[in-house]
């Protein structure tokens, strides 16, 4: 195990062990991508009561919601990118894929782009179409600690729905038969 190398403050903390994790599954998030993350594991680190929440019925509550609708669509978002990246084994537990939360954390930051993007740097549009990438990174986090993040059968799961790398990377880690190609790009056949 690495020695542990702690930093001045949380932020530099959490950058770091980002940047490890980023270094660790071989991928790069830009900028923003890679602060609203550092900032979105500060924000939760001190939550407890994020595991008994419902994702699906949290997200239609943030759709009918007029006021805070913003916010409460955020958290959807966040919440389902901490869950299935950091504990997917939640999703195991409540009878559901992981792609589960990939699905309604998509869905909750796609909406919240089309609501309020148009006006800033399309950040939540951008965190839709990175929400795997940025699971991987957490996943990768997750897993720096040597144990692993997904069971064979949920790796396989995720890399079919998502195209997950981690997941593939766990996939080739525990067999020897790997897919030949990706199934969301397979040609259907009519």
């Amino acid at each position: 195990m690495k020695p542990l190398v702690l930093q001045p403050t949380d932020v530099a903390q959490w950058h770091a062990l980002v940047n490890e994790a980023q270094a660790a599954c071989q991928c790069n998030l830009d900028e923003s991508l890679e602060s609203y993350l550092v900032f979105l594991l500060m924000r939760f680190a001190e939550r407890p009561d994020l595991a008994g929440r419902v994702m699906a019925l949290e997200f239609l509550r943030a759709q009918q919601e007029t006021g805070q609708i913003t916010l409460q669509l955020r958290d959807v978002g966040d919440q389902c990118l901490l869950f299935s990246g950091l504990f997917p084994q939640l999703a195991e537990r409540r009878l559901v894929k992981v792609s589960y939360f990939v699905g309604i954390g998509q869905a909750a930051y796609d909406q919240l782009a089309s609501r309020v993007d148009h006006h800033s740097d399309r950040l939540y549009g951008r965190l839709a179409e990175a929400f795997v990438a940025i699971m991987d990174v957490l996943q990768a986090m997750r897993g720096l600690s040597g144990e692993a993040v997904l069971q064979p059968l949920a790796a396989a799961e995720l890399w079919a729905d998502t195209g997950s790398q981690s997941a593939l990377r766990t996939l080739s880690e525990t067999t020897d038969s790997l897919p030949v190609s990706h199934p969301l790009h397979r040609k259907h056949r009519h």
